[in-house]
């Protein structure tokens, strides 16, 4: 008979699973992943000096962490519920899917972009809750706002990651939709998120099955399951669908910056609005989220003639 005063036993350490991958001969680890991270104090995303890469993610079979050791073979271990599955995902998501080889550049600047990042791919997480809800965030609000608020929202819903991430790392696991749908309106508004975007994020999460199901579509079909929930429009279904599908046509349509950035890349002007974006990107039709992202690499932008926006912090109205 078990002593009733004996301390606890502690629960049993997830057993972690592993797995190699060989990346192509040119390939970028860090610079393939980052657009996961929600900011560099992102807790579910963490990059090491060494340059391990770290991922605490939900998987359809539960909480799983991830750990990416880089080299000639990329060696992954995993832990928590979801460790077979996110290592089954794991070429996908490193982006062995992707066909670079087919983005032909049309112009100097980006045929130099593709030269110096050959080691760019396009990640596939298979997962599009997990990017639809920060991109929910993002809308209309400057990246530290948005940051911060799925910052705080992890960590105050959230649960820790499985293995080290989360006992010594301290990155968390996204709440699960049923947690989301609870979150009082308070909590959204000490988080800063204002009633439209946590109203999306609601509609969203309810409908999480028929969402996740976008990503076996192709890219007309799977922004229309998206944009069919009211608050989703095209930025935040094409921000999604970038890392949930690794969808090379995605482009970003609605950004305050890209736009502009886009325009004075490839022709020194001012101004660009989204309709000369895609004028301008036209040639790259079907890849024209690569050259987008190709585009921002190169860092040409034009400089600012008006100050930043200025934050918003709702929690203190």
């Amino acid at each position: 008979m078990p002593d009733p005063l004996a301390p606890p036993t502690p629960p049993t350490p997830p057993t972690p699973l592993d797995r190699d991958w060989t990346p192509p001969e040119a390939y970028d680890l860090h610079r393939t992943l980052s657009v996961l991270a929600r900011g560099p104090y992102d807790p579910a995303y963490r990059a090491d000096p060494d340059g391990t890469v770290w991922r605490a993610t939900r998987t359809p079979h539960g909480p799983a962490a991830l750990r990416l050791v880089p080299g000639p073979r990329i060696r992954a271990t995993a832990w928590g519920p979801g460790a077979e599955w996110l290592l089954d995902a794991l070429p996908a998501m490193l982006g062995a899917e992707d066909e670079p080889e087919a983005f032909v550049p049309h112009h100097r600047l980006v045929a130099e972009a593709q030269r110096r990042h050959r080691g760019l791919r396009l990640v596939r997480t298979g997962l599009v809750l997990e990017s639809l809800i920060p991109s929910i965030l993002e809308q209309r609000v400057t990246t530290h706002d948005a940051y911060r608020a799925w910052r705080l929202l992890l960590r105050r819903f959230g649960e820790p990651a499985p293995g080290p991430a989360g006992e010594v790392g301290g990155m968390y696991v996204m709440p699960e939709p049923r947690v989301f749908s609870r979150i009082p309106s308070w909590e959204w508004h000490r988080a800063g998120v204002d009633g439209q975007r946590s109203s999306a994020v609601l509609r969203a999460v309810r409908l999480a099955r028929r969402l996740e199901e976008a990503t076996a579509m192709e890219l007309p079909e799977a922004m229309a399951r998206l944009r069919a929930v009211p608050g989703i429009g095209p930025w935040t279904a094409a921000e999604t669908l970038q890392r949930s599908n690794g969808a090379p046509d995605a482009v970003t349509v609605g950004d305050l910056h890209l736009p502009g950035i886009v325009g004075y890349a490839l022709t020194g002007r001012r101004g660009a609005d989204d309709a000369r974006m895609l004028e301008l990107l036209a040639p790259y039709a079907g890849q024209r989220y690569r050259a987008a992202r190709l585009i921002l690499l190169t860092g040409r932008a034009p400089a600012r003639r008006a100050p930043r926006a200025r934050r918003m912090d709702i929690a203190r109205l």
